[in-house]
């Protein structure tokens, strides 16, 4: 029999909101949603804020490896066959606001409702193409463009004749685990874009999108 309209499920709805298995948390800056080692127990559905998923080496030697924006979810190794334990920590840049959601709430709702199954499995399409766009721009492209990249990726640009964009704070520190290339090489390569009039910088980065196109062009 056909579900009643009246409840019929509700994806927005459903990741707005709390309800049984799921909770709004809020962090602030620099707090972490989970670290390397924790139980994979649960999912996370970013509301607000910008996320960093890092990793650390057992000479405590630290990677970014991936963003997370608002409308990303995060901790989705909770719905591998066998999570164990967590091979990232995500760390909030900024105050965010998300949704946590348990690992038996999540394969709950993933099996009976197929809209929500259809997003998450995009969802993952998407991290996997991305996934494959960094490997591409690790191997063949050098660290100044893909410095260009990530600053791109940090102004997050989706239309065309948006203002320029002022990013979250960020380190040279960070910006070079994210490149695999060294803090100085980072300095000159920053100082190198604010002289072509790419960006601009004091305490927080201004990205110009036109000029870095051309550049990522180039």
């Amino acid at each position: 029999m056909a579900r009643d309209s009246e409840t019929r499920f509700d994806v927005d709805e459903f990741l707005a909101s709390a309800g049984p298995g799921r909770k709004i948390v809020q962090l602030k800056r620099a707090e972490a949603f989970f670290s390397q080692g924790d139980a994979a127990d649960c999912v996370f559905y970013l509301h607000k804020g910008r996320v960093k998923i890092s990793v650390a080496s057992a000479a405590g030697k630290e990677a970014t490896i991936r963003l997370v924006s608002a409308g990303d979810f995060f901790g989705e190794k909770a719905m591998a066959a066998e999570p164990g334990q967590r091979l990232t920590t995500a760390t909030a840049m900024t105050a965010c606001t998300a949704l946590r959601i348990s690992r038996p709430e999540f394969l709950r709702v993933m099996r009976e409702e197929q809209s929500f199954s259809y997003l998450f499995s995009s969802f993952l399409l998407a991290c996997s193409l991305r996934t494959q766009a960094d490997l591409i721009d690790q191997l063949f492209n050098p660290a100044e463009k893909r410095l260009a990249r990530v600053l791109l990726l940090l102004a997050e640009y989706s239309q065309p004749g948006e203002a320029d964009t002022l990013i979250q704070p960020i380190s040279q520190e960070a910006l070079a685990n994210m490149i695999g290339s060294t803090r100085p090489r980072v300095n000159a390569f920053m100082s190198r874009f604010r002289k072509l009039g790419f960006i601009e910088y004091n305490t927080r980065i201004r990205v110009h999108k036109s000029l870095l196109n051309v550049f990522l062009r180039d």
